[in-house]
């Protein structure tokens, strides 16, 4: 059997990923009660089946501390786990809290100062949900679509889950570092084709944009750099049983120099390991 969780913060999106995994097959539950996920587990097993996501949350937050030894079981009984964590920035979380009019499950209603009391709320459910959070994978939806979210969630869950997946991620500075990067790498002081006007328009993918950036040293150089920084410490990370290593490569506007890298990147890393690809900025138009 193979089970995707989804927890993650209020509002950052988990209804988005589920229907997600609903079109991709799998049979869905919405806020399943951590003390009934052992007994539902069996329960599809008799019934035959084979890919399952559930989604949990805070309102379960007196038995979310159950979760991890409940995981560990499982798997233990050969049930293939995908932890998913959806995260997004309070300033985010506030916003979308606002334009929806809905309460936070956290949320007080004895104080007079409301935003206070909504920020107070994400906080705490930060708390709570930080050991779910260091056991699974991240997705930052703060600035994704949802058609996005529902892109990765599906590219995410095609990735073998006996092995780790490189994630390498493509975005603009200017638009905010991407909360779910395990690394990240600036590559703002490379030559910028941005500043060749027949290809400002172009992306990194473009061969006349690729062929640019092949020619400046710089960039050979910083590809090297990366290439022999991961190379010495993914198989640490593999032996320390992580099942997602996401790989921030950032310029200025997200378009040519961070996406070249990304595509060369995922490449060259692909002859060993898993790799996906992301470009916050390009899958965005």
């Amino acid at each position: 059997m193979d089970i995707t969780l989804i927890t993650g913060m209020s509002g950052s999106g988990k209804s988005v990923a589920l229907h997600a995994l609903e079109d991709a097959g799998y049979y869905c539950v919405d806020n399943l009660p951590p003390e009934l996920l052992l007994p539902f587990v069996e329960l599809e097993r008799k019934h035959g089946g084979r890919r399952v996501a559930i989604a949990m949350d805070v309102r379960s937050a007196t038995s979310l501390p159950l979760v991890p030894a409940q995981l560990a079981q499982l798997r233990a009984q050969d049930v293939r786990i995908q932890p998913l964590f959806l995260d997004a920035t309070t300033d985010t979380l506030v916003r979308r809290y606002s334009e929806s009019r809905r309460l936070h499950p956290l949320s007080r209603h004895d104080v007079p100062d409301q935003q206070r009391a909504l920020i107070d709320a994400i906080e705490l459910e930060r708390e709570l949900l930080a050991d779910l959070r260091s056991q699974a994978h991240i997705i930052d939806t703060s600035i994704i679509r949802s058609s996005q979210l529902q892109a990765y969630v599906k590219a995410l869950i095609s990735a073998p889950v006996s092995q780790l997946t490189l994630v390498f991620e493509s975005f603009a500075f200017k638009r905010g570092i991407p909360t779910d990067a395990d690394f990240v790498f600036d590559v703002r002081m490379l030559p910028n084709p941005h500043w060749e006007s027949e290809l400002r328009a172009l992306t990194g993918r473009d061969a006349p944009v690729a062929l640019f950036l092949q020619q400046q040293a710089d960039v050979a150089l910083m590809f090297q750099h990366i290439e022999q920084f991961l190379n010495h410490w993914l198989e640490a990370l593999a032996r320390d049983h992580r099942s997602y290593v996401t790989v921030g490569i950032g310029c200025t506007g997200g378009q040519h120099r961070s996406v070249y890298l990304v595509e060369t990147l995922a490449k060259a890393f692909a002859e060993r390991w898993t790799t996906l690809k992301r470009h916050r900025e390009l899958d965005a138009r």
